[in-house]
């Protein structure tokens, strides 16, 4: 069974704040915050304004593209690493916000990976017959869990969703996900991590992050990983027409990018406006540009991400 994309939406909150803004408030300046991670500005959502909110306007944008509606789903997977509310998942409150009255609904965690894990379980799913059509959302309020007095992380970040609709496809469909590689390694978990949890009893979420062991370990890892998923599909990198990284610091989409040997041209690059947005940055650059017409159906697409965990993965696909 062949598995393809047929919608692609996103939705970011309406307050932007520049780097200057936020020199006003930190030890800290627009030339030092963009010549380090390439972040010109970011958006961050006002009072009143939720991870279900963004996704479900995203994934709403994402039915309007795919000319689909609520009741042509069979399911909502979302990746978020900043749900509304620890129970229920923040996918059933997008479901009931679109009034989709059938299927499941649950959230996934893999941090910045997110999304590309939500995918797999939602081709895995599709690819069983367990499923027609699922939305797989990505979607943050990263600044709800960033420390404004550290200028180090809190720079870094930005919120946002992206969302796509997987549909099962005919054999000889050209678009189709051709391959996916996901993986996690629970001996790197201090690299980068929330430190507020239920179970060890404390709710101070603050993000906190080693960046240089980061920053050495995204490059190498997505590097691994996208060219095993090239080698083992009989495709070159020249071959690809996109490659979307994770969108966490244009230091390390460069390098990534020089790691792989192809031009900054084939690369989808919006980190300079919208930040990290954890599991969105994916769908929302997929998303961007497909709606600046440089993205086009037909295109051989590679997604590659890392998050915390550490957790790192890469998909192929044919839009």
């Amino acid at each position: 069974m062949k598995v393809k994309i047929v919608g692609i939406g996103h939705s970011l909150p309406s307050n932007l704040v520049t780097n200057d803004e936020l020199s006003t408030k930190l030890d800290t300046n627009d030339e030092w915050i963009e010549t380090r991670t390439g972040i010109k500005q970011r958006m961050l959502a006002p009072a009143g304004v939720f991870t279900s909110d963004l996704a479900t306007e995203a994934l709403e944008n994402a039915m309007f593209d795919a000319n689909l509606g609520p009741t042509d789903l069979d399911g909502i997977i979302l990746a978020t690493t900043t749900p509304d509310l620890l129970m229920p998942a923040t996918a059933v409150k997008v479901q009931q916000k679109i009034r989709m009255n059938r299927g499941f609904a649950f959230d996934i965690q893999a941090a910045c990976t997110g999304f590309l894990y939500a995918l797999n379980i939602g081709y895995s799913m599709i690819a069983a017959k367990q499923a027609k059509k699922i939305a797989i959302i990505g979607a943050e309020t990263m600044s709800r869990i960033l420390d404004w007095s550290d200028r180090r992380t809190c720079v870094l970040f930005g919120d946002g969703a992206g969302a796509v609709i997987l549909t099962e496809t005919n054999p000889k469909d050209l678009s189709q996900i051709m391959a996916i590689d996901i993986h996690s390694d629970g001996n790197t978990l201090d690299m980068l991590k929330v430190g507020g949890g239920i179970s060890i009893g404390s709710l101070d979420a603050k993000l906190e992050m080693n960046g240089q062991e980061v920053y050495k370990f995204a490059i190498e890892s997505m590097y691994s990983s996208l060219s095993n998923l090239l080698e083992k599909s009989n495709l070159s990198v020249r071959e690809v027409d996109w490659v979307v990284a994770h969108q966490a610091n244009y230091r390390i989409i460069s390098s990534l990018a020089t790691k792989l040997g192809i031009p900054m041209e084939k690369v989808a690059v919006t980190v300079d406006i919208h930040a990290n947005t954890s599991a969105a940055s994916i769908p929302l650059a997929l998303s961007v540009y497909k709606e600046r017409g440089e993205i086009r159906k037909g295109n051989l697409i590679a997604l590659t991400a890392v998050g915390a965990g550490m957790t790192w993965g890469s998909v192929l696909l044919k839009l």
